[in-house]
Formats: C-alpha cells, structure tokens, sequence
C-alpha cells in the first residue's frame, strides 16, 4: 500500500491517494454534530428527511479534516441522516431538533453513542444506500429493489467478517462476500435488472449478460454503506482515491464510456476495522478510546467570567461555548446570567457546561463563576409552568369560595385571585358536569 497520502484534508485532485483514520475524528465530529443540531443550524426536508445543501456545507465546514471528498459531500451528507435514524434528532418545521435522547448523548461517552448509530442505521435508516449511486437509473420503478434493511444487515455480516486492525482491500471483501453467501442482492428478479440501466434505457439496461456484475451492484452498494455510513462513523479506516479513472468494471456497459466513474464510491481501495468499528458490531464488549491530549488544559475562566481559549479547540468545543457565552474575541467567550439564561431557554443544560469546563480546565473554577451559576440555577426553579387552563369569572367573591369548597370542583380548577378560576382543558367536561350538580351553569362560547 502506498504510503503517499497527499495531505490530511478532503481529497480533490484526480489521482490523489488518501488514507484517512477515522476513529477519533468520528468521535469529534459527533459532538459537532450534535452542537449544530442543538444550536438549530441544520435543516432537513420533512418528506425525504435528506439534509438541504446549505446543511450539507456547514456540516462539511466543521468536521475535524473536512470530508472525505472536497467537491462531493459524504460524512456531510450522512450525518444529519444517521442523527435522525438513531433517534437522536427529529424533524420539525424544516429544521433538526434534538429530541431528549439526543441532548442525552451530548453527556455520553461517545463510543456508546456511536455504536447504537450504528446499530440503529442497521434497521431504521433514513434513506436506501442504493439511492446514491446516481448514475444507475431506474430505480424508482416498482418492484425493482430489494429490502435495503436486509442488504445493509448482509453487508454489516461481511464487514464483521474482516481481520481487525487489518487492511483489506475492497475487491478481497467483495470475493470473501461471494464465497460465504453474503451478497446484498440488489435486484428483485430478472425482470428488475432490465429496469436499471446507465444513460439509457433500453441500449444501457443493466439486464443484459455480462451487464450487472456483482462489483456492479451489490458491489458499489457495500462500498456505499462502507464508505458514506461505516466510515463517517469511525468503524473503519479508509484507504481511497479519487473516485475518476478508480475502477473500469463498468465500461463495458453501454453508455459506461461516457462517465468519469460509477458511484462516488469508486475511489474506495481498502479497508481497516477500527477497535471502534469492533465495539460498534459487537465483535468485542469494552472500548477503551485512545488517549487525546487535545480535550484537556485547554481553557481557563478567569474570574471576571472569560473564558480563554489556551488550547485548541474543536469545531463542537467552540459551538458548545458559544451556545452558553457571547464570543468577544478570538480566543475569549464571555459568560453572563443573560448568556445562560438565554442557553436555557433553547433547552439547554447549565450541568453540560459546568461538566464540560471542568473537563477542559486544570483549575477549579472561580467562585464569581460558581456563584453566577448557582444564582441561574436558582432562577430557573422559581417559576412553574401548570400549562393552558380556561380562565372562568365569578360573579363575586362568595361565588367563586363555594365552587373551590365543593369537594368535586376543588380537584378540578385552581383559584386565580378572589373571584377567577383556572381550569385545565383535560378537566373542562367533568368541571361543568360537577358544576351542573353544584346548580350552575357554565355557558357556551359562541364563535364569532
């Protein structure tokens, strides 16, 4: 394997060759994630759920090393997917909100986030895989694809079946798949292969012999799930190259001359699982992450509530203290009651922030700061919200102390001053019914 890797960042130029190790910056990259969705900057379209191009940018513009490719979004593009098929992430009025398992995970270790990504991507994906190898059409036809849940469980199979820590190349993979019966067919029947073609039709259909190769289909489909899913989330290491020009499997179809490759995924060579990718498939129980120097000593608050970056930080790390404080300068955040009380308003957690500035400080923090957050802290427990209630008026004040004496009404509405009364919209029916057996009447609103 060559050892010529061009640089650390997104891949751009024909012909450059990469070997990217993905385990800690999938960890890193979760945290980002979770940050851009907890600060409301991620939307998604309700009916595909498929992330909007601008989303795809600012996902690729924070992840630790950029994306796999400069020009043509992968981890970028499969993150916002994978937060939603774990659960972690919803979609509501075009944007992704965290749901409370999500905003859980922004506490838990990230290896036990991303093996139950993984494990939930298994079986309740967003999209099918497939729908990404652009240049083979026809797929939206009916009866034309097979389970994608079932091939994405085969190809997890073929991926558990890889020595760890070991490179293997694709092609290796792709026999070893055949041998053992682990082939994530594609097609439906026969009949389907002739609905799938390259350029056109009826000269590019897929159906004819020689025409829908393993390496074909079920082959750029494990190299989708390998390469946009697997990888992104640290399960493997990859060893890739541009995808023009990487593979001439498919030239031989009719209209295969006329493109550059099959499937952004062509570029992928070799493979390595990870000790994250065994946690993840279950081939191993514990995980021990590897040391990272970067996540300690890295700010220090000083007492007039600064916060200084002494350190480098993380694309998430930097979002994190943006989401709590007001970004003065460069390296400086400022915390104020208005920046916390403002942080949880959006659903924020002032224990998310006091954990993570002892984690990245060597200090304890300043009393100024302990006691600003305590005073928030106390702020935020004085005042309830009981939900809607109809507001009922009392005629006096006799009146209004009869209805909340009466032992069935009392359960019912709450006391508003001297002569209102607070009933919720789930006790509405049987207040009137109790109040009809008190020997009043509570009229109907008329709509205007």
């Amino acid at each position: 394997m060559s050892a010529h890797t061009g640089g650390t960042g997104p891949l751009s130029a024909v012909g450059e060759h990469r070997i990217r190790e993905t385990e800690q910056e999938a960890s890193l990259n979760l945290h980002t994630v979770l940050q851009l969705c907890a600060a409301g900057e991620l939307r998604c379209s309700e009916k595909t759920r498929r992330p909007s191009a601008a989303t795809v940018a600012a996902v690729g513009a924070q992840l630790a090393h950029g994306d796999f490719y400069l020009h043509d979004p992968i981890a970028s593009f499969a993150w916002p997917l994978i937060l939603q098929a774990g659960g972690l992430a919803t979609v509501e009025d075009g944007r992704l909100h965290l749901t409370p398992k999500g905003r859980t995970a922004l506490r838990r270790p990230p290896a036990e986030v991303i093996r139950q990504l993984w494990q939930r991507w298994l079986t309740h994906a967003v999209i099918d895989e497939f729908s990404r190898i652009e240049q083979i059409k026809g797929q939206r036809a009916r009866n034309v694809l097979t389970s994608a849940k079932t091939r994405r469980q085969t190809v997890a199979q073929g991926l558990a079946s890889c020595p760890p820590g070991e490179w293997i190349s694709v092609d290796s993979l792709f026999t070893t798949m055949r041998r053992k019966g682990m082939s994530p067919t594609v097609a439906r029947s026969e009949r389907a292969l002739w609905k799938l073609y390259l350029v056109d039709s009826h000269y590019g259909s897929l159906g004819y012999d020689g025409h829908h190769r393993w390496e074909i289909l079920e082959g750029r489909y494990t190299a989708a799930v390998l390469l946009e899913y697997a990888g992104t989330l640290g399960l493997l290491d990859l060893d890739y190259l541009h995808p023009t020009g990487a593979r001439s499997d498919f030239h031989d179809n009719w209209g295969g001359d006329d493109l550059d490759a099959l499937s952004r995924y062509d570029g992928l060579q070799s493979i390595r699982l990870t000790a994250l990718g065994c946690y993840a498939l279950g081939l191993t129980d514990t995980y021990h992450p590897p040391t990272d120097d970067e996540t300690t000593a890295v700010l220090k608050v000083l007492p007039n509530l600064d916060v200084v970056a002494t350190g480098t930080l993380s694309h998430g790390d930097r979002l994190l203290l943006s989401a709590y404080a007001e970004h003065t300068a460069d390296r400086v955040w400022t915390i104020s009651a208005a920046s916390l009380l403002s942080a949880i308003d959006t659903g924020r957690n002032l224990e998310d922030l006091t954990t993570f500035l002892a984690q990245r400080t060597e200090h304890e923090l300043p009393g100024s700061m302990t006691t600003l957050i305590t005073d928030v802290t106390r702020r935020t427990t004085q005042l309830t919200d009981h939900g809607h209630a109809r507001v009922i008026e009392c005629t006096d004040d006799a009146l209004a102390a009869l209805v909340t004496r009466d032992r069935a009404l009392r359960r019912l509405c709450r006391p508003i001053g001297d002569r209102h009364l607070a009933v919720p919209p789930e006790h509405e029916l049987k207040f009137r019914r109790a109040l009809l057996k008190l020997g009043y009447i509570l009229p109907r609103q008329t709509t205007p």
